[in-house]
């Protein structure tokens, strides 16, 4: 995304290659890539009543659609629509550049709350939020090869059955190259000590599922990085690996100003309670209140989130006509979050 789904550290510089079938597959959705960013063009948002950011990953495109289409029919104000990265969103807020973030995620842009809700008040966070989780994945083929936990990564034998390019070394996705959920995947893979022995990928999250469909329909098998809610979870038989229970004494993330952030930052336990809200400019919310008071009454549920991630992962619906239909048949409701 030139998006962050993380906490508001600096991005990792470091972007590994990664296994040649990565690439294959990242050339293959270019295309698909540059039709979606052909429509949140820059013409889409000067045209535009207001701006709502499009993050990387469907279920926030999703939404964002759907606030937009929603937004249209009940205020006749033309949203456009604008990919740009979590830092930048929150920068962007604050000037007034950006009116909308569809789902910034908690506790990943801690940080940027402290700076841009708590301490400046440019930025306003809904008060409802989805619950989510994020971890470690395995798939039904790596767990009956014994890998069932987060210390079995450092199993060099283990390890190797993740091996897709023949080199004996396993690959893990952590994410995309953007997200600095990736980043802190890194730091937890150096905390535990697995990164000795398995190479991190870093690509788009559709390269990451595909590669997911791959090694099922292949019976091979693999870990990655997953979040909840997500489409992964009804599509294969995937189990979270075990590992200990968060700890907020071992999880210390250096503050994003120093330059060896990842260098510095300690992370050997399960990641935090996790959520995502709706977020606007404090501006914006002081000059169309009933717009800032409708986005507080949002109210999507974890289970249509997973929906909104198969329509546009797997089903390859095209966010807007995804946003449509689902505007369509959920009139009532939005009604609703209208009414003061």
């Amino acid at each position: 995304m030139g998006q962050t789904k993380g906490d508001g550290l600096r991005q990792t510089k470091h972007t590994p290659a990664g296994p040649p079938q990565f690439k294959r597959r990242a050339a293959i959705l270019a295309a698909t890539v540059s039709l979606l960013i052909a429509s949140v063009s820059p013409g889409n948002v000067q045209a535009a009543d207001l701006v709502i950011a499009v993050p990387n990953w469907p279920s926030g495109q999703a939404t964002a659609n759907i606030l937009k289409v929603a937004i249209g029919k009940t205020f006749g104000l033309e949203a456009g629509l604008r990919e740009m990265g979590e830092l930048n969103a929150f920068a962007a807020l604050e000037t007034g550049e950006l009116d909308i973030h569809p789902e910034v995620w908690r506790p990943n842009l801690d940080a940027a709350i402290e700076k841009y809700v708590d301490a400046k008040k440019a930025v306003v966070l809904a008060k409802r939020a989805v619950p989510a989780w994020q971890g470690l994945c395995a798939t039904e083929d790596a767990e009956k090869a014994g890998i069932k936990s987060i210390k079995d990564l450092s199993d060099p034998q283990k390890g190797a059955l993740l091996d897709t390019d023949g080199d004996g070394r396993g690959e893990l996705w952590i994410g995309a190259a953007t997200w600095t959920s990736a980043s802190v995947e890194r730091i937890r893979a150096l905390s535990y000590g697995y990164a000795k022995n398995l190479a991190l990928v870093e690509t788009e999250e559709d390269v990451g599922m595909a590669a997911v469909d791959a090694a099922v329909a292949t019976s091979r098998p693999m870990v990655f990085a997953c979040y909840a809610p997500h489409n992964v979870f009804e599509l294969h038989k995937v189990t979270r690996l075990k590992e200990p229970a968060y700890d907020p004494a071992k999880w210390k993330i250096a503050p994003g100003s120093d330059p060896l952030w990842i260098e510095h930052s300690k992370a050997d336990t399960a990641w935090p309670p996790s959520e995502f809200h709706i977020a606007w400019s404090a501006s914006f919310g002081q000059k169309h209140a009933d717009i800032a008071a409708f986005l507080e009454k949002v109210d999507l549920t974890p289970e249509e989130v997973t929906a909104m991630t198969y329509a546009l992962q797997v089903e390859r619906q095209p966010p807007a006509d995804y946003a449509e239909k689902w505007v369509a048949g959920n009139a009532a409701r939005i009604e609703g979050w209208a009414k003061p």
